[in-house]
Parts: structure tokens; C-alpha cells; sequence
């Protein structure tokens, strides 16, 4: 798959503090890339060396090809954690000024703001100064001049924050439109429930290395562990659990049913077949759930960050 990103060995410190050791990544054209961590794992000094914002003590980025330059960032659109607008500046005036300093046209700009304000259910609010908006409106001001130069990169730092649900997936549908029109998405965010939804790939850094990167249903795959979630109804509740127990590595399990029922989790040998263990469950009762345990983008991050 062609890379639109790729960062080869960077490394950045901040004094005696090491920010980012020797971090390689590679972001495919078309994807959005969830760009993960904890607090300080240096996510956010690694989205401010592709925005030349800060530079690498060592290694270098590549945008579509070729070595990053000042240039490139009118191809590059980002929305940072911390919003940026003007407050006392009134929203169609900043919004223009913006669109300008990111190469449009007066003309252009105000077609393309009006595509947005007009998608967005926004067009009132041109003539509002930000102070009067609250901040998820503010926000949608931002997310529209991040995407309005059409930009081949956008980076997303934690794009729902201050959204209520609603427009939280609304901002949510459109990152995955931008995609499926042809955008690349850097996409860093604590929501891991976004990472399900959204993300193609990942990369999780922890305590400035990488620990962590490649496609997220293959890295699903490599975490999961042939632990199956089972519910049984059983004439003889007490043999039948012990039994299990005395078979396979079984542990407790909640799930919502209308079957009064064991509920376990089950794991079986890697040499065994969910049909094999099908098999002798119909052996011991009535199987009423069935469903193979795959590890969550959450699982992962807290397991792969609590091993590193």
C-alpha cells in the first residue's frame, strides 16, 4: 500500500527529557491512522515535527515522497487539542483570513465556507464572534478551516472534545467521508471506543518508543487467545462447572441474556476448535451464547502499555 507519511528513526529531546527515541512510522494514502498513547508518551511532539513546528534531532519525515519542507504545509491541515480561534474576531472574517493564509482565494474560500456552513447547519453563525459561541460550536468552526483547503494530510488531535453525542458523531461521519473521498487522517485520541469505529491502522507509542503499529484488525488477531463467552443451562449447575473447570481455563462472565444460565469464559488449547468445544458443551446442556472474546482497541492499549 502507497504511503502518503513516513517518519524514519525521529528523535527529539527537550533537554535531559527524551521526548520521542528512534520512532519509525509509515501512514498508508487513504487511511486513517489512529495515533495512540498515554499522556506525555510523545504523541503530541511527534503531530509538531510534521507540522515543522518543532524539528527532529535525528531522523527524517517524508510527506507523499519527498523529504518535508516549509512548503508542505499548505498540504497539511491539522486541528490541535488546543483550539486556536480568535474570540473577540468575528466567525466568517477569521474563517476567511485562515482559508488565505492556507493558499485559497478570497473567491475560493468564500465557495468552499459556505459548502461547510451550509453542511454543518453553521450559516448563522458567520457574523457571531467566537467569545458568543460555545466551545463545541467553536470547535466546528475550527474542524471546517482545517478541511476547507482540501489538504492531503489532516491530523485530527482529539477531535471530540467538548462535542456533546450528536455532533460528536456528526464531526465523526465526516472525518470517515473525507476518508472515503480520498483524505489521509491522522487521528490521536484517548476514545478508544473512536479507535473501533474508525481507525485502519495504528500506532501506540508509550514512554517516547513506538511499542506498538500495524493494521488494526491484524493486531486484533494476534491479541486474541481462542477465549470463547458461553452460556449454559445445566440440570446439574455445580458438576457441570466443575467439569468445565477441570477441562479448560474458564473464569467468570457478565452478558445480558433471558436465559437464567452459567456464563463463563472459556479458553481452549490452541490445538482445539471452536467446534470442539462446541461439541462438548452440547454434551453438558443447552448452549444458549456462543461468542468468540475479541480483544477491544482498549484491551490492547492497556495490556501492550502495561507490558512496556
Amino acid at each position: 500500500m502507497e504511503k502518503l507519511l513516513v517518519a524514519q528513526n525521529v528523535s527529539k529531546s527537550f533537554g535531559e527529557f527524551k521526548a520521542l527515541n528512534d520512532v519509525s512510522i509509515e501512514v498508508p494514502k487513504g487511511s486513517i491512522f489512529g495515533l495512540l498513547g498515554p499522556n506525555g508518551a510523545g504523541k503530541t511532539t511527534f503531530i509538531r515535527i510534521i507540522n515543522q513546528i518543532t524539528m527532529p534531532d535525528t531522523g527524517k519525515v517524508f510527506l507523499d515522497g519527498e523529504a518535508l519542507q516549509p512548503h508542505h504545509i499548505q498540504h497539511i491541515g491539522y486541528l490541535p487539542e488546543e483550539r486556536g480561534l480568535y474570540k473577540s474576531m468575528k466567525v466568517g472574517e477569521q474563517a476567511l483570513y485562515l482559508a488565505q493564509l492556507k493558499g485559497l482565494s478570497k473567491d475560493e474560500a468564500k465557495t468552499k465556507l459556505k459548502y461547510w456552513f451550509d453542511r454543518l447547519e453553521i450559516g448563522d453563525w458567520w457574523n457571531k464572534k467566537i467569545q458568543e459561541l460555545s466551545k463545541g460550536m467553536a470547535q466546528k468552526i475550527q474542524f471546517v478551516v482545517t478541511v476547507l483547503h482540501e489538504p492531503k494530510l489532516l491530523i485530527f488531535d482529539e477531535p471530540f472534545s467538548g462535542f456533546d453525542p450528536i455532533n460528536a458523531n456528526l464531526i465523526k461521519d465526516e472525518i470517515l467521508k473525507l476518508r472515503e473521498d480520498g483524505a489521509t487522517v491522522i487521528f490521536s485520541t484517548h476514545r478508544m471506543e473512536s479507535v473501533e469505529e474508525m481507525c485502519d491502522h495504528i500506532a501506540l507509542i508509550n514512554k517516547s518508543n513506538k511499542i506498538l503499529d500495524g493494521k488494526l484488525i491484524d493486531i486484533k488477531r494476534a491479541y486474541k487467545n481462542n477465549t470463547y463467552e458461553v452460556g449454559l443451562v445445566a440440570q446439574n449447575a455445580e458438576m457441570v462447572s466443575t467439569r468445565l473447570k477441570e477441562k479448560f481455563e474458564v473464569s467468570p462472565a457478565t452478558f445480558k441474556t433471558i436465559n437464567d444460565e452459567l456464563q463463563y469464559k472459556i479458553q481452549i488449547p490452541e490445538t482445539a476448535s471452536a467446534n470442539d468445544l462446541v461439541g462438548y458443551l452440547a454434551t453438558q446442556g443447552q448452549l444458549t451464547h456462543f461468542v468468540e472474546v475479541i480483544p477491544s482497541a482498549n484491551d490492547i492499549f492497556i495490556e501492550t502499555v502495561n507490558n512496556n
